[in-house]
């Protein structure tokens, strides 16, 4: 895409290296290069932390069954649940309820606090392909903080590359499980922008360079399996490919709440509007 430019940071005989992509290839500020489909893979970026809107797509939102609340709303995932292009994304032993979710990440380039939408596009260095996976087995214990729904570690994958100069208008977003397409989205369905997001967020949270927010995914975030192959392809972004694995052992029983398949777990799993009974706004 004319006017882009995609940094990587992969692990090049052994260190980490920030790259350039050259058509095939990753290009070292050395001079050393590598075949992007050759190299090891590490987040684009390592921000301080990552938020993400809940609702923001439309198709999303129908699917649901509701309104659009008259504001954006938000959660946190931890950075320990980072992940990059080609890594593993863990589903314990004992889980069921593994969903991807495709999405544009917004990495922050600039300090942002207290900026209009008008502005932040200036805070911004670029964004990247993301997938917040949602693991809905603790969805009943977490008591809507979201923790390990979508904290849980290995659930961020983001890249491949951290892209600069893209036009977030107008672009193509598909989800792929074993090459077929699962969810196909546009921006132009989202409801608040990426420079509204990031204006919001930075009314009373400070965001530094490296920071992402997560921008929403459209309808039809389904589960997984251990195998599946699942890959986010965003025009001009690029294609993030992961594949699912089961983890090794299974979650402690002799702590804290156990992964649960209640109907609000299954019917938000599946797509169902169990997480928004009782609290649905008006439709607009």
């Amino acid at each position: 895409m004319a006017g882009t430019t995609e940094y990587r940071r992969i692990l090049l005989d052994g260190a980490v290296t920030d790259v350039v992509r050259d058509g095939a290839e990753l290009v070292a500020a050395d001079g050393r290069r590598v075949g992007a489909d050759e190299a090891v893979h590490l987040p684009p970026v390592v921000p301080s932390k990552i938020i993400a809107v809940h609702l923001n797509h439309r198709s999303r939102v129908d699917e649901f069954g509701i309104g659009l609340t008259p504001a954006p709303t938000y959660f946190h995932k931890p950075t320990s649940a980072l992940n990059s292009h080609k890594g593993a994304v863990v589903r314990p032993e004992g889980c069921k309820w593994l969903n991807y979710e495709g999405e544009v990440a917004i990495v922050i380039g600039k300090t942002a606090r207290n900026i209009s939408p008008a502005e932040a596009g200036g805070h911004i260095a670029g964004y990247t392909v993301a997938n917040d996976y949602g693991l809905h087995d603790f969805r009943d214990t977490d008591a809507g903080s979201m923790l390990r729904v979508k904290g849980s570690d290995t659930l961020c994958p983001l890249g491949p590359g951290l892209v600069t100069g893209w036009d977030f208008r107008g672009k193509s977003l598909r989800t792929y499980v074993n090459g077929e397409v699962v969810q196909d989205g546009s921006t132009d369905e989202m409801e608040w922008d990426m420079h509204y997001l990031v204006a919001d967020i930075a009314r009373t949270i400070t965001l530094h360079p490296g920071d992402v927010l997560l921008s929403g995914t459209p309808a039809n975030s389904r589960p997984v399996q251990p195998g599946d192959v699942v890959e986010v392809e965003v025009e001009g972004l690029g294609r993030l490919t992961n594949r699912i694995v089961t983890g090794p052992t299974p979650i402690r029983g002799d702590v804290g709440a156990q992964p649960t398949e209640s109907e609000e777990v299954v019917s938000t799993a599946l797509g169902g509007d169990w997480e928004f009974r009782g609290v649905r706004p008006p439709k607009r």
